[in-house]
């Protein structure tokens, strides 16, 4: 339960990353926006939840996940909910920004819940379960979501969201305790300082001393390429691609990016359970890696694919996302264990650093080689723009191939 709920707000947390892709329409035709417009408004997230990660980190080390995580979620209630009501794409903006800011904590607390009530041994499952939570959320962001909104209307769902989110602040607060003694029972964690103690080291100090381990550096670029390609796509642009160039309807192309989804919820705990048995972290992320690169290319650079092997394409390319679950526990073991959420925090900017690039870039390039088309008073994208663009997030993933050739096996083992 304790675990259940950090991951929860996680839950929430990813249901509104990916949220704007099947509100792409409504929300151009509401405040008049261009696709690097829409690109920036949905990347408002990422650019908080990107600054949020290292001092959600140190706080997560200072203060415990409790507080955190019941902070977070009392302001995500506030960002949706001016989300809900913003007049002006500035105002939506200021929501988007709040919403991401305040959602940063959770993945960190949850992994900081987890080095505590759970052994050591268990740690990269943990971490793949919390991917599945917060993909279960971009699950409810697909087809559920769009007819929720075909028949509310995007503002009353989004004001419904923060109504939930504000009932889970209060839920946390109750349940939700830092470490197994204060419910009676031992804990697992026997390196790190108790929340609040006088003798962790200086902020600035806990994040010089990760910096100077060169995997955590190498963990920190490598998951943008395949988070950032994956979540600029099902999160923004791939409902339009498919849409437009498949001719599927919103619900179905919905469908097909939340199936991809799915198998990426699947993937992470497979990944990270994996490679606790094998003992290997290495191989089962650079392996995932080129297997990713292929189904990408394959998908957005081959026109016209058959429904069936487009899907199957998709769902491994999902599947395969799954191996950056395996950078949290990687760079964990690369870090001293006293700083295991300031490095959960960097680890997780570096991941987050991928959409908040990506999505406004892409709009940026699909507006460049836009050739004027209007469908419904929103802007409609050719199969060259959308190459242009997608041609970015490719590239990102051949560099986090090559990166990770360079990284040093910890063999599932604190090396520090």
């Amino acid at each position: 339960m304790v675990w259940g709920l950090g991951a929860a707000l996680y839950l929430i947390g990813f249901y509104q990353r990916v949220a704007p892709a099947v509100m792409t329409r409504e929300l151009m035709m509401d405040f008049g926006l261009t696709a690097a417009a829409l690109g920036n408004l949905s990347a408002f997230y990422f650019y908080s939840y990107v600054a949020m990660q290292v001092p959600t980190g140190i706080l997560a080390d200072r203060i415990g996940p409790r507080r955190l995580l019941t902070a977070g979620a009392a302001v995500a209630a506030v960002g949706t909910l001016a989300f809900a009501l913003a007049p002006t794409p500035l105002l939506a903006n200021l929501g988007r920004l709040l919403i991401g800011a305040s959602v940063a904590v959770a993945f960190v607390g949850m992994l900081k819940l987890a080095s505590h009530w759970f052994a050591p041994r268990q740690f990269a499952l943990a971490s793949g379960m919390a991917l599945f939570a917060g993909i279960v959320g971009a699950v409810f962001a697909g087809v559920p979501l769009r007819l929720l909104v075909n028949d509310f209307g995007w503002r009353g769902v989004m004001g419904a969201s923060a109504v939930v989110t504000a009932l889970l602040a209060v839920a946390i607060w109750m349940v939700v305790r830092d470490d197994p003694v204060e419910r009676g029972y031992a804990s697992h964690n026997t390196h790190a300082l108790p929340p609040g103690s006088e003798d962790h080291p200086p902020i600035l100090g806990s994040f010089r001393e990760i910096l100077g381990y060169r995997n955590v550096w190498l963990l920190f670029f490598i998951p943008g390429g395949i988070v950032g390609t994956l979540l600029t796509f099902t999160g923004l642009w791939g409902v339009p691609f498919l849409a437009t160039h498949y001719g599927m309807t919103t619900t179905k192309a919905a469908a097909m990016t939340s199936a991809l989804m799915v198998a990426w919820a699947v993937g992470g705990p497979v990944f990270g359970a994996l490679s606790d048995r094998i003992g290997r972290r290495k191989p089962l992320y650079a392996g995932g890696l080129l297997v990713l690169a292929a189904c990408w290319s394959v998908v957005l650079f081959v026109p016209a694919l058959p429904g069936n092997v487009l899907l199957a394409l998709m769902l491994v390319a999902g599947f395969c996302s799954g191996n950056m679950i395996i950078g949290f526990a990687f760079a964990k073991e690369s870090a001293p264990a006293r700083l295991a959420g300031t490095t959960s925090g960097f680890a997780n900017m570096g991941v987050m650093i991928g959409p908040m690039i990506l999505q406004p870039a892409v709009g940026w390039m699909l507006d460049r080689y836009w050739d004027g088309s209007m469908a419904g008073g929103a802007r409609v994208y050719g199969l060259d723009a959308y190459r242009a663009g997608f041609m970015l997030m490719i590239a990102w993933v051949a560099v986090s191939l090559t990166l990770i050739l360079f990284t040093r096996e910890t063999y599932c083992r604190q090396t520090v």
